[in-house]
């Protein structure tokens, strides 16, 4: 049987994708550094700081589907370059922003412009490349999804030591045109064809109940598990999903195909994906304050640091070679299992132990490395032509989620125990002892301000128990890996499955005991 060869200059197209996806990730974490500047600048509350920030992840997770949904429909080119530009065009207008509200405004368009970006770029990649090179595409891809994120604190650090904050938007407006361009002349065009049309109901559940979720993720660190407005938000978000789940079962022309979970390579890529991104964004957000204020490096110093999760980019080549030599469920399970045992090693950081960081952060990119491309294929190769899109938004939903939980959990954990660690030396009466008690970095604030011995007796107490609380919240992303670890080796398959002319032959759910490739291979 002939295989397709798939497009002559489908390498040059995935470097155009991984800018894409570098663009995405770095804009995550890249505000965390500047906000200081901004509330300087633009006078600007706590509550809108935090906003600008979440309302990044929020409309970036909650449009994640019916963005797959719609690149599906109307081409995947279209909405990669509609999102593009949409993405330079809202940056352009948050470097310039006059106000709180105007800035949170355009960081929430950003955040559906990535949404418009992140489906089709995996769609894409199913389209040029031919199966048999799609394992290592995606190792690519996955590499370029997750480096954004750590290089945004680096990125920060080099533009705020020259620049001001504005600056960390111009940055994409450049990078962004040069994928414009670049898609524009090389990728071509795809979409499903004889689509039925967009399911407007499956596509409105799925966005409500996707941002319902993620809003009460994101707010959990700030008003607490047990608040009102987080349970709300999370119990209506899950009732909207299952209401999606409902209706995508029973509607002749579906959004995506939900029976597909029950296979067991979408259902243990989704969830193995989640597991891995729930460790990277839990671990890289407690790093970035031990860095800081714990170790007392500034921004750039920080950001160079974080560099040694880089070997994320030695992993994920060796992932479709181990998924072929070893299989697919081992090759997760081993993956995770060595994100578990990095975040272990950053578990056991003390109070100035830099070394054990890098080594920690190294181990948990590796394991990432190998782990997130062989789920995300598995995902992707189960997934039917005509819904490259949607099945490509399912695995970006799992890393969205998953770190959205990973930060709203660790946020809540290390403020609770931070607090509670906290010795009577530190605890100052009045509003000085309340900055203390709300963060490390208040605490750093009032050391400074008090000066001598006495600050310097506050700071060392405060360290010392966001220490303690950091090892006993990074134990949870330690057991959520290794859960993930013993999940996969259930679920998943042994074998990655191969597609058979032109269509995957994995649409139907597979068996518990199914092993082996199947015909194609």
């Amino acid at each position: 049987m002939n295989r397709p060869a798939g497009h002559p200059r489908r390498w040059q197209i995935l470097a155009i994708l991984c800018l894409s996806l570098v663009l995405i990730g770095l804009d995550t974490l890249i505000l965390n550094l500047a906000l200081p500047s901004i509330q300087k600048d633009l006078d600007a509350t706590s509550s809108q700081l935090q906003w600008t920030v979440d309302s990044y992840a929020l409309a970036f997770g909650g449009l994640l589907l019916m963005a797959g949904g719609l690149s599906d429909r109307f081409g995947r080119k279209r909405l990669l370059a509609i999102g593009l530009a949409a993405f330079a065009l809202t940056s352009l207008g948050a470097a310039f922003a006059s106000s709180p509200e105007l800035l949170i405004t355009f960081r929430a368009a950003m955040g559906i412009a990535a949404a418009l970006m992140m489906p089709a770029t995996l769609a894409i990649i199913k389209d040029v490349f031919p199966p048999e090179e799609q394992g290592k595409a995606i190792g690519i891809w996955s590499g370029a999804a997750a480096v954004g994120v750590p290089l945004g604190p680096l990125v920060s650090g080099l533009l705020l030591e020259h620049f001001w904050w504005g600056s960390m938007f111009i940055i994409n407006v450049p990078l962004a045109a040069i994928a414009l361009i670049g898609g524009f002349k090389l990728i071509p065009e795809s979409k499903a064809e004889g689509h039925p049309g967009l399911d407007l109901v499956g596509a409105l559940l799925s966005v409500a109940g996707l941002v319902a979720i993620v809003y009460g993720l994101v707010e959990a660190p700030h008003n607490g598990w047990s608040d009102i407005v987080t349970l709300g938000s999370l119990f209506v978000g899950v009732a909207l999903m299952v209401g999606f789940i409902l209706w995508e079962r029973s509607t002749e022309n579906p959004m995506l195909d939900v029976g597909l979970f029950l296979n067991t390579r979408y259902g243990g890529g989704a969830l193995a994906i989640a597991c891995t991104s729930f460790g990277l964004y839990s671990g890289l957000y407690l790093l970035t304050q031990y860095l800081q204020s714990v170790l007392e490096l500034d921004p750039l110093g920080a950001g160079l640091r974080m560099l040694a999760i880089g070997t994320m980019m030695v992993g994920a080549p060796l992932s479709p070679k181990l998924v072929e030599r070893v299989g697919l469920k081992a090759t997760v399970v081993i993956g995770l299992l060595l994100c578990a045992g990095g975040l272990g090693m950053l578990a056991g950081l003390q109070v100035d132990d830099q070394a054990q960081a890098l080594w920690g952060l190294a181990v948990f990119g590796l394991g990432m490395g190998i782990a997130l491309p062989a789920a995300v294929d598995a995902i992707l190769v189960v997934s039917a032509a005509r819904q490259a899109g949607a099945g490509s938004a399912v695995a970006d939903v799992g890393m969205q989620v998953g770190g959205a939980l990973g930060i709203a959990v660790s946020g809540s954990v290390i403020s609770t125990l931070y607090r509670d660690d906290l010795p009577q030396a530190a605890q100052l009466p009045g509003e000085a002892g309340e900055a203390v008690r709300e963060s490390l970095a208040g605490a750093a604030a009032v050391a400074e301000q008090v000066g001598g011995a006495a600050g310097e007796r506050v700071l060392s107490a405060a360290q010392a128990s966001f220490v303690n609380g950091f090892t006993g919240t990074l134990l949870i992303a330690v057991a959520v890996a290794t859960v993930g670890a013993v999940a996969s080796a259930f679920i998943l398959p042994r074998q990655r499955v191969v597609e058979a002319d032109g269509a995957t032959d994995a649409a139907l759910p597979a068996q518990p005991g199914e092993a082996g490739v199947r015909a194609g291979s």
